[in-house]
């Protein structure tokens, strides 16, 4: 499963903090910290867009397949019509905007706030939650909020308080969180190296949470700790999941049965986000230092695709039929 390289006209300048895959087409997003916003059609190997921002971008996500999100370091949180070229700022935060998701159901620093897209105002806000938000993640209502070592879920349709938090969720910082797009649940990766996942199934009782190093290798017989930095699930297979960490391996594993499947060919750079298709068929992986370690990586950003292939959809099938 050899990944192919995306090629661009005028390479990505800086460190890439985002992509993600459009809901309904093979069009990727991409946010850097060179303050552009791109957007890439992988079926026809072109790029679609380059939209300039006053600050870095640590963020970017799909409201429908014309227009898209970003959050800057200057707090901003800027809306783009891709049809149009057309962009405006719906709101700044008094800090860093370190994360921005959109919801269907509804319309979303230290705080959390969820903006109405249309008047460019704040609905509502969580409290000041004292520290940065480290990654976010939203599936329906549900707001899964990760900050430092704990997280926190919250219903957007009443954010006065959590509905489930979990205050020692890790004993170091995590580094992401993500829903499980089957089932209720969670899984995070911190930066020791492990990932925890907790699963709750809606069709029984079995519900499922353990904890477990990504990789178990030691170093003078200590184990050898290596920040996870992004976790994507298959839309399409349940229980199918991929982590990317910052000596740039991605993995594939197999929830339900508690097992690796396979390695992909290892990145020149940290993997700093990846992303799969609408139909679970590619996976997106973009490889860049990551600026959340003292020594920068020479080697320029790059994203791969990689195609999952029937061999990718047996292993699984062998995990599941494996699981006692």
């Amino acid at each position: 499963m050899n990944g192919t390289c995306l090629e661009f006209e005028n390479p990505i300048r800086d460190a890439i903090s985002r992509i993600r895959f459009s809901p309904q087409s093979n069009n990727l997003l991409i946010s850097s910290w060179d303050s552009s916003l791109r957007l890439y059609d992988v079926e026809c190997s072109q790029l679609r867009l380059e939209a300039p921002s006053e600050a870095a971008l640590l963020d970017c996500c799909f409201q429908e397949e014309s227009v898209v999100f970003s959050a800057g370091t200057d707090g901003s949180i800027t809306r783009y019509d891709l049809h149009s070229g057309i962009s405006n700022r719906i709101g700044n935060h008094d800090d860093v905007a370190t994360c921005v998701e959109y919801s269907n159901e509804t319309r979303f620093d230290k705080k959390v706030i969820a903006w109405d897209t249309c008047g460019a105002k704040p609905l509502a806000f969580l409290k000041n939650l004292g520290a940065e938000v480290d990654s976010m993640s939203l599936s329906g209502f549900e707001l899964t909020v990760a900050v430092g070592s704990s997280v926190d879920i919250y219903d957007l349709r009443n954010l006065d308080r959590s509905v489930q938090s979990n205050e020692s969720c890790m004993d170091v910082q995590i580094r992401c969180v993500h829903s499980i797009p089957y089932s209720k649940g969670y899984a995070v990766g911190s930066v020791d190296g492990r990932v925890k996942l907790e699963i709750s199934y809606q069709s029984n009782s079995n519900n499922m949470g353990y904890v477990f190093r990504c990789h178990p290798k030691s170093r003078d017989g200590r184990h050898h700790l290596v920040p996870v930095n992004d976790i994507a699930f298959n839309p399409f297979i349940s229980g199918a999941f991929v982590t990317g960490d910052n000596e740039g391996y991605i993995t594939a594993w197999d929830a339900k049965s508690r097992r690796r499947l396979f390695e992909l060919p290892r990145c020149s750079n940290s993997v700093a986000s990846l992303s799969y298709n609408h139909e679970g068929q590619f996976l997106a992986v973009a490889s860049s230092y990551t600026y959340q370690e003292a020594i920068e990586m020479e080697k320029p950003p790059q994203i791969s695709l990689h195609k999952m292939d029937d061999r990718y959809i047996r292993s699984v099938s062998i995990g599941n039929s494996s699981r006692k």
